[in-house]
């Protein structure tokens, strides 16, 4: 069977886990500190049902939902599990946990790459295409820097070996091998539809999109950058579903190299142990896709 018929799962590292998402349902598989894979799942209800999954450049509003609320909660979820019962993060503390998270990245990925290139437009007399470039070169700088620096974190390191256990299934699957951790250990852990390709895509637009709002004072310039962060993300999620319908052209495979690139610093070569949790999380979801009989 083509890819490009075949449903188009996706998924998420987690701390010591992965979580696995359909069109109707998600499950996430945990290995806890006994040893044992626990497995949860969920019906994807709410924005997941609604007209939006289906409209060009508004469904990329799911993915960013996905991203800021979704993951974050397994992510969290997946935390809960490894500190046991009298550690866990819940309540307020997560909630603010996640909205000072979100404002840092803004800060640090929106606002100060605008800032730095207001001031080489202020101070060096450039124009705003100029600043713009510096700036988007800026913001790729920093994405890149910070992805390689957290890798270097020994627990970050695993989460992303359990990035790299997800891509593995998910192209085992979409190749028709058996799901056993020996078949899957043969495939890549670069995928075209990966996260970490849908965060270089918004960069580089975001360089194409800001340049022409032309020049604008450094007030106008911030906001405009918090203001059109869904604009980029359903532009890059456009973008990314496209290239992946069309990897048999010679031309597509040449656009994604970066993406794929850049996915060799949050990816890890994965052990069998977090195979089998990637297995077990995406075997809980296809079951309930296709309302199978559940696996043990």
């Amino acid at each position: 069977m083509p890819i490009e018929r075949l449903p188009s799962y996706g998924g998420q590292a987690l701390i010591e886990g992965v979580l696995m998402r359909g069109s109707n349902y998600l499950a996430a598989a945990f290995r806890k500190p006994d040893g044992e894979i626990e497995v949860v799942s969920e019906k994807l209800t709410g924005i997941y049902n609604s007209r939006l999954k289906n409209i060009p450049f508004l469904r990329g509003l799911i993915m960013l939902w996905d991203a800021l609320v979704l993951g974050t909660r397994f992510l969290t979820a997946s935390a809960n599990y490894q500190t046991g019962e009298n550690e866990k993060i819940e309540g307020p503390t997560l909630y603010l946990s996640m909205g000072g998270a979100l404002l840092v990245g803004v800060a640090l990925f929106f606002l100060l790459p605008a800032a730095i290139g207001q001031g080489f437009e202020t101070w060096l007399k450039i124009n705003h295409w100029w600043s713009n470039l510096i700036e988007g070169i800026i913001r790729l700088g920093l994405l890149v820097g910070y992805i390689w620096l957290i890798g270097k974190i020994p627990d970050i390191s695993r989460v992303f070996a359990y990035h790299g256990a997800e891509h593995k299934v998910i192209n085992a699957f979409e190749n028709g091998a058996e799901l056993t951790p020996e078949n899957v250990m043969r495939y890549s852990i670069e995928h075209p539809r990966c996260g970490t390709s849908f965060l270089l895509t918004v960069v580089i637009l975001s360089v194409v999109l800001f340049s022409f709002l032309g020049p604008l004072p450094v007030l106008w310039r911030l906001l405009s950058r918090i203001i059109l962060i869904p604009v980029l993300a359903t532009l890059a999620y456009e973008y990314i579903r496209w290239t992946a319908r069309h990897l048999e052209s010679g031309f597509v495979k040449f656009l994604i190299r970066p993406n794929l690139a850049l996915q060799h610093l949050t990816t890890r070569e994965p052990s069998k142990a977090m195979l089998e949790v990637s297995i077990s999380a995406f075997n809980k979801m296809f079951s309930l896709e296709h309302n199978l009989p559940q696996v043990p």
